[in-house]
């Protein structure tokens, strides 16, 4: 059977009775069902052709969560040409960091449009005038809209382009077939229904708050949504970070069964979600909590398992996953179904001789699982030899849902990818056949001449009542007249504002470090919420953090009230809100 294009399934499931929800700041539900959301996307793609739009085209979307985004990403789809998501603006302040970002990542594309509405359009300025798209910056409410043809595609065709998280260096445009994409959804929901199998008739419910623009909202509960229709809620991302019990309220109003989210999120809900705010929430609906695209960390998943197992949370719902957007999305799940897995290794093996040796005491980890059906793992040295089970070193991969390549980027292509294995930039090893991450090769930080792991340090500060779980940042810097790095590690405090404590949260966390670590912190700088810069996926950007640190130029976001220092935390992980609301 004839191998079917997004597009094509998105005809298919307008046959279905699912749809998507759309909640809002007051949790009131707009429903489209796929039949509207098909016609829609057929009427913007015929706009999109009468402005000129060519099959082949990039079309950028920048966009909040609504049913526009839907809209603009299916229809430059059924017009023929490549979506490009991008992330929109979400605060007034630093909007000249995001002009520049985001006018290269236009210009990477070859953007022709840019797709948005009259809110986000005035906000774009001068990014789309530094990129100068040719057929200019859309908003999508002024269309003259005209019912289409979609124009026909092959399953090897571009679908759609996704920047890279950017951890170590500037994103990199992710171009992905229809074919790639499909086989990760495919590859996602087999491994689900495997473990939680269906009645005839029956669907899988997806939550979700994520941002359309990143893979694991747009691939892990979009399109995987469309392919196997069923209805889905979505929850904009500022929203959920602004007030995180949204997220678990709408799991228990609408019964949801998927829903994921990166590691901050679960420490989030456990830190901030009040019992009031909890009056008949049940989740024992809830079947499948996929969490990935940033560490994993095991006091986070007993913090979140202990805080709401009261509600119907079960234990075995936790499910730690791997990924990037090289792949897709997804390349490895730990046992959907089963309780997630911890082990503790040796601390100095591991940074130093580059061997995971089991320890009672050692460093806390959690498994990631085995590669998804059709994947496959490696994990090689510096120059690319695969190495023995239990050894550190890069994480390889290969699989149906691997990228060709980056888009117009042959050079940066060839330096992560040869015959068919991608060389992730992540390092872990393989332990009983299951993948452990251990942060990313270029992050290491060397003090006397020994190796040390960002995230032992960084795990270490977030036990401290007062910092912002996951919102660290080890680094080494050559201090004045010394030899080699000194650690300074920037955190960022739990509440906005206050200072008064600073100092005494500093030495606090400068002790925890040494206690855990035997390392002794040059500096312990407390930072506000929302200062340290992130991915598009909420990863820190270590890196960056260095750079600014010694350029004096950490920054807090501008203080614009509560629901907009929430979306300064969005802005500066550009995704996935880093984080936490202001006590």
């Amino acid at each position: 059977m004839r191998e079917l294009t997004i597009g094509e399934r998105l005809a298919r499931a307008a046959d279905s009775a699912g749809g998507v929800r759309f909640l809002d700041r007051e949790e009131r539900v707009e429903t489209l069902g796929y039949a509207e959301l098909h016609r829609r996307a057929l009427r913007v793609a015929g706009a999109l052709a009468d402005l000129g739009l060519q099959p082949g085209d990039r079309a950028a979307i920048i966009l909040p969560t609504s049913p526009l985004f839907y809209d603009a990403f299916f229809g430059a789809l059924l017009a023929g040409a490549i979506p490009v998501p991008l992330y929109p603006p979400v605060r007034l302040g630093r909007l000249d960091e995001f002009h520049a970002r985001t006018a290269a990542m236009l210009a990477a594309c070859g953007a022709r449009i840019v797709l948005s509405d009259r809110r986000v359009r005035r906000l774009l300025g001068q990014a789309t005038l530094r990129a100068r798209p040719p057929l200019g910056c859309v908003a999508l409410e002024g269309l003259a809209l005209r019912e289409a043809e979609p124009v026909p595609r092959s399953p090897d065709d571009i679908a759609f382009i996704q920047f890279s998280s950017g951890t170590t260096r500037d994103p990199k445009p992710v171009a992905l077939s229809h074919r790639q994409i499909l086989a990760n959804v495919r590859a996602i929901l087999g491994s689900i229904t495997r473990a939680h199998p269906l009645a005839a008739g029956e669907s899988h419910v997806g939550v979700s708050w994520l941002p359309l623009y990143h893979d694991m909202g747009l691939v892990g509960a979009v399109l995987s949504a469309v392919d196997h229709p069923g209805d889905l809620v979505l929850i904009p991302p500022e929203q959920f970070v602004a007030r995180p019990a949204i997220w678990l309220r709408a799991i228990s109003r609408h019964r949801g069964t998927i829903s994921p989210a990166p590691n901050f999120a679960y420490a989030l809900c456990a830190d901030r979600i009040r019992d009031e705010e909890l009056e008949g929430v049940d989740l024992s609906s809830w079947r499948v909590a996929l969490n990935g695209a940033e560490p994993v960390t095991p006091e986070v998943l007993r913090r979140f398992v202990d805080r709401f197992r009261p509600y119907g949370l079960r234990e075995e719902t936790l499910t730690p996953v791997y990924g990037l957007a090289e792949a897709t999305l997804a390349v490895t799940f730990s046992d959907v179904g089963g309780a997630f897995r911890q082990r503790r290794f040796d601390r100095d093996a591991l940074v130093n001789a580059d061997t995971a040796r089991p320890c009672d005491h050692g460093l806390p980890l959690v498994s990631v699982g085995r590669p998804l059906p059709g994947f496959a793992l490696r994990i090689c040295d510096a120059h690319g030899t695969a190495l023995e089970d239990g050894r550190v070193g890069r994480v390889h991969v290969r699989g149906p849902s691997i990228m060709d390549g980056y888009f117009g980027m042959c050079e940066a292509t060839r330096e992560c990818l040869a015959e068919g294995w991608l060389d992730t930039g992540d390092t872990g090893f393989v332990y009983e056949e299951e993948l452990y991450l251990f942060g990313r090769a270029k992050d290491l930080i060397v003090l006397r001449g020994r190796n040390h792991a960002p995230q032992e340090i960084e795990q270490a500060a977030d036990g401290v009542a007062g910092v912002r779980t996951g919102c660290s940042a080890a680094i080494g810097v050559v201090r004045e007249g010394a030899d080699g790095e000194a650690l300074v590690l920037l955190i960022e405090r739990s509440g906005a504002g206050d200072h008064s404590d600073d100092a005494t949260l500093a030495e606090l966390v400068g002790r925890r470090v040494s206690a855990e670590t035997g390392l002794r912190c040059e500096r312990v700088l407390v930072l506000e919420p929302g200062t340290l810069p992130r991915t598009s996926s909420g990863k820190i950007r270590r890196g960056e953090a260095r750079r600014r640190y010694l350029a004096d130029a950490l920054h807090p976001p501008a203080k614009v009230g509560p629901v907009g220092l929430a979306s300064a935390m969005l802005r500066s992980g550009v995704a996935f809100a880093l984080a936490r609301r202001a006590d």
